[in-house]
């Protein structure tokens, strides 16, 4: 397992729209992991202003992160391998 990072625009979502989203990530996270395919979203950042939202996923692939954003049916203009530094 690794962590990914996925890049939205998000610029003019309302807080329920992104609170709506953020519940769609976890619960298709928790529907792909039932079925056999182990991926858990970790957080978001939201900034705002203008609209960048980075979200981290604990996956195997890009190409699980890349499925579930595209099941969940939530914008995304890359998924990338990335470190998570919390300490």
């Amino acid at each position: 397992m690794g962590v990914f990072m996925v890049e939205r625009n998000l610029k003019g979502i309302s807080m329920e729209a992104l609170a709506a989203a953020q519940q769609a990530a976890i619960a298709q996270g928790r529907k792909m992991t039932a079925e056999g395919t182990p991926i858990r979203y970790i957080r978001s950042t939201f900034t705002p202003a203008d609209g960048s939202c980075m979200c981290l996923f604990d996956a195997s692939d890009v190409a699980d992160v890349t499925r579930l954003n595209n099941e969940a049916r939530l914008p995304y203009y890359r998924v990338v391998e990335a470190l998570d530094l919390t300490p």
